[in-house]
């Protein structure tokens, strides 16, 4: 059950226990007095199960028909045994079966013909601050709007120290190796040359 269907659950035992009106009980559930009528009836009539949605592990009737599933998944193992879900469409769209990559995905899986992988994310070993001011500066460029529109896209290059966060940062019009030896030049005049140069 999921929770909209717990909290009718929950209603409708209250009304059995007549603690709650069935015109209070439509207005918590937002339903019409005849819906919440309706509802009643079938909980009175099927208990609990006759609170769940009633087309529940039904095949959907949206979905394309089971002949299209099976044709689909033999063709895509005939002819395209090594092919990723997405090349797979494209290619059986060519031969008039259109159907989306992730539809064409989730049927190789059911199916067995595709295995999910986990793609696991590479390690990046945490790495410990400098110990002191001037050890290590990192220098980057950030392209923004940072005048709200009073003026085009500038550059932000920016110069953080690695151990303190101190920084030193100037605008300019693009990130080109002029304005990283300017921001640095800038930096060295305040802070002298760091050490890991």
């Amino acid at each position: 059950m999921n929770r909209k269907e717990r909290d009718r659950l929950t209603i409708m035992a209250r009304v059995k226990q007549r603690a709650l009106t069935r015109v209070a009980a439509a207005g918590l559930l937002g339903l019409g007095y005849r819906q919440a009528k309706r509802v009643w009836r079938r909980y009175q009539t099927q208990g609990d199960a006759g609170l769940g949605h009633r087309s529940r592990g039904q095949p959907s009737g949206r979905g394309p028909p089971p002949a299209v599933r099976e044709r689909v998944l033999r063709r895509g193992a005939e002819r395209y045994p090594d092919f990723g879900p997405t090349l797979a469409a494209e290619y059986l769209r060519q031969e008039g079966l259109a159907v989306d990559h992730e539809t064409v995905r989730r049927w190789q899986i059911a199916a067995g013909v595709r295995t999910v992988r986990r793609r696991r994310q590479r390690h990046r070993p945490w790495r410990e601050r400098k110990a002191c001011f001037g050890a290590m500066v990192q220098l980057d460029g950030s392209q923004h709007a940072w005048f709200e529109g009073r003026r085009a896209k500038a550059v932000l290059m920016v110069m953080v120290d690695d151990a303190t966060n101190r920084g030193w940062a100037q605008f300019f019009e693009e990130e080109t190796t002029h304005a990283s030896y300017a921001v640095f030049a800038g930096w060295v005049r305040r802070h002298r040359l760091p050490r890991s140069l």
